[in-house]
């Protein structure tokens, strides 16, 4: 079996200059790289990652739990992931919770057995009264909506403020009889739609504008399908409607769709705006103006959280950290005044 001393050899330098390369350790001259993995080619020199492991106590993998891989937003999240993970040289697993309690709390016990260094769990299901939940052993950070008040570290979205924000933005352009596409969830429970429908509501309040609870649309599932469906209603209903603020991209682009087989102009007739500017919202027509809460500061923020984590394990831990990340309006065709 060819040994790491093996390598060393037939490359002319030390174990150590092998493992630095193995590594990826940015301060090895990129000739002696260059010799070190020739010589591993020619060798056919594996790693016994096993016994690394078993050394380290580390497998240099994070888990990522997220509600559903199929969703735009959650793709364009995990690819941030990924990215900020391999600056800090981590690989990442993603598996999908299935945007359930359930599924959320497996991600939770199972990551342990998964040999993960740590975990970024993205939570739809669990809330404020699961915080006892998460005293787990092992590193975590929590991604998403800002309702935990615990012992881990948490990324959260500026939901109130982010939707306060989309509002005003169609006040601004001129609307002044705004409809919210979201969860239908405004009772006791805190979660991303009850959020952002506050957010929504302060806005009207601070405009001076009558809330009208015919305007608020409820879709049990943030799809396209969703949205049209929702866009329909609205426009089938009593009330009049020149503004639309949906609790996601992915949910506006479904009332774009709905206004359309309506014979509705966008934005000439109602002006509409989403959540989380994920990529398509740019190429739809017209184009999607949105909420863009800066995915890679919220990704690259959740990954530095989780590492600085996994290098403390066993040693003092710091107190949980909050980070909330900051948002944009980004405006265009959809939004558009005239």
């Amino acid at each position: 079996m060819v040994t790491i001393q093996d390598v060393a050899k037939a490359a002319g330098v030390s174990a150590m200059t092998v493992s630095h390369v193995l590594n990826d350790h940015p301060h090895v001259r990129s000739e002696t790289r260059a010799r070190v993995l020739q010589a591993i080619a020619d060798l056919d020199y594996r790693v016994n990652v096993a016994a690394r492991n078993l050394r380290t106590g580390r497998t240099g993998t994070i888990g990522l739990a997220v509600p559903e891989v199929d969703r735009p937003y959650f793709g364009q999240l995990a690819a941030e992931i990924i990215a900020a993970a391999a600056r800090h040289n981590l690989k990442v697993a993603i598996e999908q919770t299935g945007a359930s309690r359930e599924g959320e709390l497996d991600a939770l016990a199972l990551s342990r057995n998964r040999l993960y260094d740590g975990l970024i769990l993205s939570t739809v299901g669990l809330g404020p009264t699961d915080t006892d939940l998460l005293k787990v052993d092992y590193p975590i950070v929590i991604l998403g909506e800002r309702i935990f008040d615990g012992p881990v570290d948490h990324v959260a979205m500026p939901n109130v403020e982010g939707a306060r924000a989309a509002t005003a933005h169609l006040i601004e352009r001129g609307c002044r009889h705004i409809a919210l596409v979201d969860g239908g969830a405004q009772g006791e429970e805190v979660n991303v739609s009850s959020l952002r429908y506050t957010g929504y509501r302060q806005a009207l309040d601070e405009a001076g504008i009558t809330f009208d609870p015919r305007l608020v649309a409820p879709t049990a599932r943030f799809t396209m399908e969703g949205g049209a469906a929702a866009a329909r209603r609205l426009v089938d209903g009593e009330a009049d409607v020149d503004g639309v603020f949906c609790v996601t991209d992915t949910v506006a682009i479904g009332v774009l769709r709905g206004l359309a087989d309506r014979g509705v102009r966008v934005p000439g007739e109602v002006k509409v705006i989403g959540f989380d500017n994920i990529a398509e919202g740019a190429y739809t027509v017209p184009s999607l103006s949105s909420i863009d809460p800066d995915h890679s500061l919220m990704a690259d923020t959740a990954v530095r959280f989780l590492a600085r984590r996994i290098k403390e394990k066993g040693g003092k831990r710091e107190v949980a950290r909050e980070f909330v990340s900051h948002f944009t309006v980004v405006a265009r065709e959809s939004t558009a005044a005239g």
